[in-house]
Parts: C-alpha cells; sequence; structure tokens
C-alpha cells in the first residue's frame, strides 16, 4: 500500500478488475468441474453455491462492499468491529478449500489432479486478498487510526485465510470439503461478477479496465493449460 499508493483509485480499480477476472476464470475452469464432476448430487452441492452466494451478500452488509475496492473514508480511531467481522468471515471461508482436501476427495479418485489444482486456488486467493489489504489499509490510515493499531488489524485480517485452511485440516472439517468449496464458489461468482459489470465513468479508463480484465482471464487459462499437463 505503500508502494502502489492506492490514492490514486483507478490504479485499484484496475489491479481488482485484474483478481475478479482470475477468480472468475478459476471458478469456472477449475472450481465448478472439482465439485461437480464425477457425482450426482448436483442439487446437493448447488446449494452450497447459493449459501456461499448469500454469505457474501450479508458480508458485505459489514464490509461495506471493500472487497470490490470501495473506499469509505470516515474520520474515526474507533476500531471498525462490522468491517472486521466482514472481512475476516470472508477471508477464513476463502481459505477452507486449500486444506482437507484428501479427506473430502478421495471417494472419487483423482487426487492427484487436486493436488495441482490448488495452485491456481491459492494464486486465486492471493490476488484477490492483495488488492483488498490494500484498501483496508489505506481506509483504516485515512480515518485516523494509530498505526500500530492499524498494522495490528491488518495482521488479524492476514492470519485469516491460513486460518481456514489449517481448521479445514481437521477430520471432522475436511471431510466436508467439495461443501466449502461450493460455498467458495458461491462468494467468488458473487465478487467476481460485482467487479467485472460494476460501470466506470470515462471511455479510456474502460479500455484499460477491458485490458486488466482479458489478462487476468488469460493468466488463469494458460495457469490451468500447465497444470492439466
Amino acid at each position: 500500500m505503500l508502494w502502489v499508493k492506492p490514492s490514486d483509485p483507478n490504479k485499484l480499480k484496475l489491479l481488482i478488475a485484474f483478481s475478479g477476472a482470475y477468480l472468475l476464470s478459476i471458478t469456472a475452469l477449475h472450481l465448478l468441474p472439482e465439485v461437480f464432476t464425477g457425482d450426482d448430487r448436483g442439487a446437493y452441492f448447488g446449494s452450497f453455491v447459493l449459501v456461499g452466494f448469500f454469505i457474501q451478500v450479508m458480508l458485505e452488509y459489514f464490509s461495506g462492499g471493500i472487497e470490490h475496492g470501495h473506499v469509505h473514508t470516515h474520520r474515526s480511531a474507533e476500531l471498525p468491529i462490522g468491517l472486521m467481522i466482514g472481512l475476516c468471515l470472508h477471508a477464513f471461508l476463502e481459505g477452507m478449500p486449500l486444506g482437507g482436501g484428501d479427506a473430502g476427495h478421495s471417494h472419487h479418485g483423482h487426487e492427484h489432479s487436486h493436488s495441482h489444482g490448488l495452485e491456481p486456488l491459492l494464486l486465486g486467493i492471493v490476488l484477490h486478498k492483495y488488492p483488498v489489504a490494500m484498501v483496508f489499509l489505506a481506509m483504516l490510515l485515512n480515518s485516523g487510526l494509530a498505526k500500530p493499531k492499524a498494522y495490528g488489524l491488518l495482521a488479524v485480517f492476514a492470519a485469516m485465510a491460513p486460518l481456514g485452511t489449517l481448521l479445514s485440516g481437521v477430520d471432522v472439517i475436511g471431510k466436508y470439503h467439495r461443501e466449502s468449496l461450493a460455498i467458495v464458489i458461491g462468494i467468488f461468482l458473487h465478487v467476481s461478477t460485482t467487479i467485472l459489470f460494476e460501470s466506470s465513468e470515462g471511455h479510456r479508463f474502460n479500455a484499460y479496465k477491458m485490458l486488466a480484465i482479458a489478462a487476468g482471464l488469460a493468466l488463469a487459462g494458460i495457469g490451468m493449460l500447465l497444470v492439466a499437463h
């Protein structure tokens, strides 16, 4: 955040558009096939996708849409509890499919492809969280919160996705790997489509946004081809 200087909202919007396109692409190319291939319980897993979608709707009530790069600057040194709840739950749920894969995946027999398939998902989460973390820290500092508190809250946010991954490795939770992955699909679909369909002023900026989206889609596609080989 200190290097990129997100005081220019257009720079962050382009970075977020890139990450949104990448999320949408890995959702279509990797996550959806991962959940629905080789199983006749399509409606069952589809219900978890809907749950994830509406979980994200509720989380954005608390976070104010910071996942899309919406900055709501207000001069207040108080702890933003609602914002923290929304962001931390969002990150925790996104990290869960990265762990406990063997328990939830062994019953339809392609563990090898799954282990390599985690790489695009991990990269997608990182690309998504990076601009969100910058917006979050910028909001905290601009609100007048002391730097130690701001960096402390950023550290808590940063720990949430790894914590979700760690806890999903527990057998009781890990056996519901595909259900948690379906929930994350719903979250990704809401976040990525909201990012991509947000209108922006200015024809020139929209052209840059289209290039950022194309780059995100291309990177995910190339990554999936490399994983497949």
